[in-house]
């Protein structure tokens, strides 16, 4: 498949398109940002990594009956992904209490919930992706209420099947971040799951194997994303 025009570059990923126009190529980058892109910093080989621990993740979910813009790997940092028309909405799902959740309501981190909660954010770089309820999102028609729907039964079945599958690799998942795009008219999850889009913390030790070692200058960054891998690739 031939890498042509970039069409996007974003903090974590660059978008080029292909000779066919259904198909883009999505390149990993080694770049970090942190705080609304306030913290910049590089995490040696990050691209390489995340990129194949979101194509096996990718893979699972596909196995497990999830709709994904993953078609394959290219080589270490490159995936060819169907293009998406991408809905402007961040989409997280928290299963214990964690960053901007314990700062807004006084938490403690790694606080017990009820049952997994759900929050949408305006996906807008320049605006901090503020958060945003389903109201905003029917007023302003960023999607309609059979997405929306769509979205969160999506979000919560995807929570469920990754939270069992980094369990059995002992691995919880505290929270993480999802996009999704329509394609024939249809949404299906885009952009990545990695340690850059969620939490995760080794069971028995609360060590952290995500971007927060990166936020908190925690050291060892690149550690924690290779052990995520090995992990990853030996389920």
């Amino acid at each position: 498949m031939q890498k042509l025009e970039k069409i996007y570059e974003g903090k974590a990923k660059i978008l080029y398109t292909t000779e066919d126009p259904s198909l883009l190529i999505q390149y990993f980058k080694d770049d970090a940002t942190a705080f609304n892109a306030q913290k910049k910093g590089t995490i040696e080989q990050k691209g390489v990594m995340n990129n194949r621990i979101a194509a096996r993740i990718f893979e699972h979910l596909k196995d497990n009956g999830i709709a994904t813009h993953f078609v394959e790997c290219l080589n270490d940092r490159e995936m060819l992904v169907k293009r998406v028309a991408i809905v402007p909405l961040e989409v997280i799902v928290r299963n214990r209490a964690a960053g901007s959740l314990c700062r807004l309501l006084g938490l403690a981190e790694g606080a017990t919930l009820a049952c997994p909660t759900l929050e949408f954010c305006y996906k807008d770089d320049a605006l901090g992706d503020p958060q945003i309820n389903e109201y905003h999102i029917r007023a302003l028609r960023y999607a309609t209420d059979d997405e929306v729907k769509y979205i969160k039964d999506m979000a919560f079945r995807i929570n469920d099947i990754l939270k069992k599958f980094f369990l059995g690799l002992k691995i919880e998942l505290i929270d993480f971040k999802l996009e999704f795009g329509r394609v024939n008219d249809r949404i299906i999850l885009a952009d990545e799951i990695s340690p850059d889009t969620c939490r995760l913390w080794e069971v028995g030790t609360g060590n952290k194997l995500d971007k927060d070692r990166f936020r908190r200058d925690l050291g060892n960054i690149e550690g924690a994303y290779q052990e995520v891998l090995r992990r990853v690739s030996s389920h």
